[in-house]
C-alpha cells in the first residue's frame, strides 16, 4: 500500500471518529440533565447553560478558527482543537462546580469548533473531486451515528455509572485520535498568500452570532430576547459593511452575493435542519405522552430514522460524484417535506407502521440531502477557502438547529402557556404538533424552491 493511501485512510479515520465524538458527546449528555440538576442543585432554567454554552461557543468561534485555518495550516487547528476538546472533556468528569461545569463546557466548545472548522476541509483536500463525495458521505454517517447512538449509549453509562462516565468514555474516544491524528495526519500545505487574521471582523461576528442565537433560544423565557435578536441583526448589517471593505475578510460576503449556488447552498443547510431538528423532540412527545409508550419503545422506534440517514449516506455521497450534488440535495429535501407531510396528520389512532414509514422517507431525505449538500457547498469554493467553507456550513447547521427548537418552543408557549407537558390534555398537544409540522413542511417547501433554483457549476439550473 502506498504512502498516499495510508495518508488517506488515516484522515478518513480522524475525521469519522471526530464527527462521530462531537455529536456523540452532546447527543449523550441530554439524558443526564436531570441527574446533572439534582447533583449541582440548580434549577432547570439554569442547568440548560450545560447545553446552551457548548452550542453557543461552537457556532460563534466555528467560522474564526476556520478562517484563521486557512491562513495558517489545518492540521495545526485541528489537532490543536482536538487536545483542548478531550482536556476539556476529562476536566468536565471531575469538577464539583457548577460554575466550573459551564468553563469546561466553554472549553469544550472552543475544541469543537476547532474541529468543526477543519475536519471537512482536511478531508476533502485529501482526495481529487471524484472521490469526495463517497468520503463525505462517510463523514456525514459517523455524525448520524454520533447522534443516534449516543442516547442508548448515554443513557445506559448515567443509569449504570453515572453522568460522568459519558465524559471519561468520550476523552477516551478523543484522546486516542489524538494521538492517531498527530502521528498520522499528513501536514498540509501551508497557504502561501500573506494573509492577516480581521480582528474587528471576527469580533462583530462573534458577537453576531451569539446575540442572534440565544436571543432566538430565550425568545419565550426572557423579555430581553427580541432586543438581543433585533441588536444581532444590527452588528450583522456592520460585519456586512465592514467586511465588504476589508482587505482580508473573515468571510468573503461577495460570494454569497456573485455565487448563487453557493449562497443557496448554505440557505439551503439552514432551511433543511430548521425544518427537521426538532422533529425527533415532537415525535418523543407524541409516544410517550400521548402514546404512553415506554422511553425504551420509543427509542427503538425513532432510531429508525438515523438507521436509514446512516446507512444510505456513503451511498448518496458516492453518488453525487457522478450526478449533479445539487440535483440530490434537492431530492432529498423533497423526501423530507414527504415525511414531514406525514405526521401533521398524526393521531391517537395513527398505525405505528406508518410512523416508521414516515421516518424511513425522512431518514432518506437526510440522506440524500447532506452529503450531496456539503458536496455542492464545497463544489463552489477554492482550496484555499475550504475551512471556512466548512465552518459555515457548520454554523447553518446550528443556527437550523437553533431555529427548529425556538418555533416548537413558540407554539408549546402558545397552546401550553406554562403547563407542563405531563399535564396537558392529548388534544392540545396534538394540536402543538400538527401545527408545528404544518411551520416546518412550509419551510420544507420553501426549501425546496431555494435548492431547485442552484445552478451547476456550468451555470445551468439543476
Amino acid at each position: 500500500m502506498s504512502k498516499h493511501s495510508t495518508e488517506q485512510k488515516a484522515t478518513i479515520f480522524v475525521v469519522f471518529i471526530t464527527s462521530f465524538i462531537t455529536t456523540f458527546t452532546g447527543s449523550a449528555l441530554n439524558l443526564s440533565i436531570p441527574s446533572m440538576s439534582r447533583e449541582f442543585d440548580v434549577p432547570a432554567s439554569m442547568i440548560g447553560w450545560v447545553v446552551t454554552s457548548y452550542m453557543l461557543t461552537l457556532a460563534a468561534l466555528s467560522v474564526p478558527f476556520g478562517r484563521l485555518a486557512d491562513i495558517t495550516r489545518k492540521k495545526r487547528v485541528f489537532i490543536t482543537g482536538i487536545m483542548v476538546f478531550s482536556l476539556a472533556l476529562l476536566a468536565s468528569a471531575f469538577v464539583g462546580d457548577f460554575t466550573v461545569m459551564i468553563l469546561c463546557r466553554v472549553l469544550t466548545g472552543i475544541g469543537g469548533a476547532m474541529i468543526v472548522s477543519t475536519n471537512t476541509a482536511i478531508l476533502i483536500s485529501a482526495f481529487p473531486g471524484g472521490e469526495r463525495g463517497g468520503v463525505l458521505g462517510f463523514s456525514v454517517a459517523s455524525t448520524y451515528m454520533g447522534l443516534s447512538s449516543g442516547p442508548v449509549a448515554g443513557g445506559l453509562l448515567n443509569h449504570y455509572f453515572g453522568w460522568r462516565s459519558i465524559f471519561i468514555a468520550a476523552f477516551a474516544v478523543s484522546g486516542t485520535v489524538f494521538a492517531t491524528a498527530l502521528k498520522t495526519l499528513p501536514a498540509g500545505d501551508k497557504n502561501k498568500e500573506k494573509q492577516s487574521f480581521d480582528i474587528l471582523g471576527n469580533i462583530l461576528y462573534i458577537l453576531m452570532i451569539i446575540m442572534i442565537m440565544y436571543g432566538f433560544t430565550e425568545v419565550v423565557n426572557s423579555k430581553i430576547a427580541i432586543a438581543l435578536i433585533a441588536a444581532g441583526i444590527i452588528v450583522a448589517v456592520c460585519f456586512v459593511r465592514y467586511e465588504l471593505k476589508a482587505s482580508n475578510p473573515i468571510i468573503q460576503v461577495r460570494l454569497f452575493s456573485g455565487n448563487i449556488s453557493y449562497a443557496f447552498s448554505n440557505l439551503a443547510t439552514l432551511l433543511n435542519y430548521g425544518a427537521t431538528s426538532a422533529l425527533s423532540y415532537l415525535l418523543s412527545i407524541y409516544l410517550q405522552v400521548i402514546m404512553k409508550y415506554t422511553s425504551q419503545r420509543a427509542g427503538l422506534i425513532m432510531i429508525t430514522q438515523p438507521i436509514f440517514m446512516a446507512g444510505l449516506s456513503p451511498f448518496a455521497g458516492r453518488l453525487s460524484d457522478r450526478v449533479s450534488p445539487f440535483l440530490l440535495s434537492s431530492l432529498g429535501m423533497g423526501f423530507c417535506a414527504a415525511g414531514v407531510t406525514f405526521f401533521i396528520f398524526i393521531g391517537t389512532d395513527y398505525p405505528l407502521w406508518l410512523i416508521m414509514l414516515a421516518l424511513v422517507i425522512t431518514g432518506i431525505g437526510f440522506a440524500l440531502f447532506s452529503s450531496p449538500n456539503t458536496n455542492a457547498v464545497m463544489s463552489c469554493v477554492e482550496a484555499k477557502d475550504y475551512s471556512v467553507a466548512s465552518s459555515i456550513l457548520a454554523t447553518m447547521r446550528s443556527m437550523g438547529n437553533v431555529t427548529s427548537m425556538s418555533l416548537v418552543t413558540l407554539v408549546v408557549s402558545m397552546y401550553l402557556g406554562r403547563s407542563s407537558l405531563a399535564n396537558a390534555a392529548p388534544e392540545i398537544l396534538l394540536k402543538t404538533i400538527h401545527t408545528s409540522f404544518a411551520i416546518f413542511l412550509a419551510i420544507c417547501v420553501i426549501g425546496i424552491f431555494i435548492s431547485a433554483k442552484r445552478k451547476k457549476p456550468g451555470g445551468k439550473s439543476v
